[in-house]
């Protein structure tokens, strides 16, 4: 079943059990005020004839003015209301009107005692009954609601009163407020078919809204976005759908932006791996048919081993990077001289700065430069950032200093360049997998893969340190890196 149907179901359901308790609850007290209001009604006219008829015989004890002629009066003067009265006396006797047929009527025994305690009688009859009702000349099959009061003289039950109205009328009074109250019930009920469709096809449209939208995004459509009034549950499951959206966006735009890395570093991973395997195999052949002379042969052999070694490395950096993003290695840190480490790192790299024009400076304290670290992986971190900044200057300063600030418990390394810098958007890619912030240089010793800075990042973080760079095109980069001591974690720190 459609939404819209089952909620104008729901609609239909809660109203109509609604209008039917209104209606049963009306009706009934509807009916309950016309009896009692026609009760009322007969025991103030049984009360009036009561003052103007209330004189009785001293020796018989029956009444003296209450005769035919003067209750006929009264009763024509009600007889728009059709109102008859039957009097019986202190005997229980129907004195009025007269016993038909010389027969006489008693009020049922149960009556008469309610009435000499002096307790009024409310009931309605059939005239046709025969077991305790007045007898009438005429109207005998007639309905009465009827009403029994006492009357006293001296605390003695004189005489009882029989006041009867025609039933008939009060149930035309009755039909005619629960015919309004049908026609009330059919408006009501049409009325809330109307609105409980408008109110259903409102809430559905909202939801079909919403469901057009999931499949414009479900259509890589991420320029969705529901307009939300923060009125109800739906509109907050709009406002969760435009940050879900939103997040979705961020994610495609993530995934495609790693899916070009990924092509660009296969790419240049086969350009890599084909030119030293292409020099192999054309080395290895020439050595296979002595094409390569006799004193060639140990060159071409240093050649084949540096070919190896690239290669190697290009592997190496991809599964170094795979441990440590996965901490699938252990940090054996401890504390150390940071200079020890310093000085070797800027020993090796000495000459490739040269061969670049490069001056490579380290600064770093006399006294011991403690410092808390995995001591090789922190070699690795080192020696990746001097060959970064060595890579990109050219005929320029390479600065690494190294110090203490006692003050954040850290051990601070900065390496300060005059290379060819980046840009803003470059500075926030650089920690990308596969990213290159110049992809036209590419040392064939130095950060082919594109891996180098993401290692780098990765392991400071694993440490519990920070990294952070500043750079600016054609004036160059410094990289900042904090070892923070044990017990002072970068995240400990930070909280």
């Amino acid at each position: 079943m459609k939404l819209i149907y089952q909620n104008m179901l729901s609609f239909l359901v809660v109203i109509l059990t609604t209008l039917g308790i209104i209606l049963y609850t009306v009706t009934s007290t509807s009916t309950t005020w016309e009896y009692n209001k026609t009760y009322r009604d007969l025991e103030g006219y049984a009360g009036n004839l009561e003052k103007i008829a209330l004189t009785t015989d001293s020796d018989t004890g029956r009444i003296h003015n209450i005769t035919d002629e003067n209750i006929s009066m009264v009763e024509q003067v009600l007889s728009d209301r059709n109102v008859r009265f039957a009097i019986f006396d202190y005997n229980n006797t129907q004195v009025y009107p007269s016993s038909v047929a010389g027969t006489s009527t008693h009020l049922k025994k149960k009556y008469w005692n309610k009435l000499k305690q002096g307790k009024t009688v409310r009931n309605i009859s059939r005239q046709a009954d025969q077991d305790g009702n007045p007898k009438f000349k005429n109207n005998a099959d007639m309905n009465y609601v009827y009403v029994l009061t006492p009357w006293f003289k001296d605390g003695k039950l004189v005489a009882a009163v029989w006041a009867g109205s025609d039933v008939s009328q009060l149930q035309t009074n009755i039909g005619e407020i629960n015919n309004r109250l049908y026609i009330a019930l059919l408006i009501s009920l049409l009325a809330a078919i109307i609105l409980s469709f408008l109110l259903s096809r409102y809430q559905v449209n909202r939801i079909n809204r919403l469901r057009g939208a999931t499949r414009r995004v479900a259509n890589n459509d991420f320029s969705v976005h529901i307009e939300s009034k923060n009125r109800d549950e739906l509109d907050d499951l709009a406002d969760d759908f435009n940050t879900m959206v939103k997040s979705l966006e961020a994610s495609d735009k993530e995934i495609k932006r790693q899916e070009q890395r990924r092509k660009e570093f296969m790419a240049d991973a086969s350009h890599e791996m084909r030119t030293p395997l292409t020099t192999i195999n054309g080395l290895l052949e020439g050595l296979a048919y002595d094409a390569i002379p006799e004193e060639s042969k140990g060159q071409s052999i240093e050649l084949m081993r540096n070919e190896t070694n690239r290669l190697i490395r290009l592997v190496n950096e991809n599964l170094d990077y795979e441990k440590i993003r996965t901490n699938q290695i252990t940090l054996a840190k401890r504390v150390f001289d940071a200079n020890v480490p310093l000085h070797d790192i800027v020993s090796q790299l000495t000459k490739k700065a040269k061969e670049a024009g490069d001056n490579l400076r380290l600064e770093t304290p006399e006294k011991e430069l403690n410092t808390f670290a995995d001591y090789d992986r922190f070699t690795q971190v080192m020696f990746n950032i001097i060959q970064n900044s060595i890579q990109f200057t050219n005929n320029g300063e390479i600065v690494v200093r190294g110090y203490r600030e006692e003050d954040n418990h850290a051990s601070v390394f900065k390496i300060q360049d005059t290379g060819v810098g980046m840009s803003t958007d470059q500075v926030k890619n650089i920690w990308d997998r596969y990213y290159k912030a110049d992809p036209s240089r590419k040392n064939r010793k130095y950060g082919e893969s594109g891996l180098g800075l993401s290692i780098v990042h990765q392991l400071v973080e694993n440490h519990g340190g920070k990294i952070e760079v500043a750079s600016k095109l054609n004036v160059g980069s410094t990289f900042v890196v904090y070892f923070y001591d044990e017990g002072y974690e970068h995240t400990k720190k930070d909280k």
